[in-house]
């Protein structure tokens, strides 16, 4: 071991965990890069939370108030992460940050029965609403600073599709 020494140093390690953690964060908001196909993004990002529906429902099962701390956790670490996305990509709201539709449309379908008819209702309800921004998602969109701007006007969106989806499925239109 004569000769030895760390491969790390303290100034490389100083270097190497903001890369890390910049690297992290872009990975989480573009939810594994599909934020970077260059057309309809949101959409493509909003796709990544239909796979997630069934498993999140799971998770339901087990425990309504985990299920429900969970969500709220996910949308606080959303709203983190976009904001820090947006510091390193220099750019408000980018069309790389995805993480907000995909809580978005956990929001669509939180509560409801996993169907693929549930599944693809609430994933059209959303991405129309995602794209009006009805009141107060842009107002939330246009004055919430970083990452809750971001995030947030989605989240809206999200629960507006939701109660669309249970008004179509209450009037007898969808089962």
């Amino acid at each position: 071991m004569d000769g030895w020494r760390p491969s790390l140093t303290a100034t490389s390690l100083a270097h190497t965990i903001p890369r890390l953690m910049r690297s992290l964060v872009l990975v989480l908001a573009s939810a594994g890069y599909v934020g970077y196909i260059p057309v309809a993004s949101g959409t493509f990002g909003s796709l990544v939370g239909i796979p997630l529906f069934w498993g999140f429902d799971a998770l339901r099962s087990t425990s309504v108030t985990v299920y429900l701390l969970v969500y709220v956790a996910m949308v606080a670490g959303a709203c983190w992460i976009a904001g820090k996305a947006e510091q390193y990509l220099d750019e408000h709201d980018s069309h790389k940050i995805v993480i907000d539709e995909v809580v978005g449309y956990l929001a669509a379908t939180l509560f409801l029965s996993p169907t693929w008819t549930h599944a693809l209702l609430a994933f059209f309800i959303f991405r129309a609403l995602d794209v009006l921004k009805p009141f107060p998602a842009g107002n939330i969109d246009a004055h919430f600073p970083g990452g809750y701007g971001v995030v947030l006007d989605d989240v809206v969106s999200g629960f507006y599709s939701n109660a669309a989806v249970r008004v179509l499925i209450a009037a007898g239109l969808v089962t």
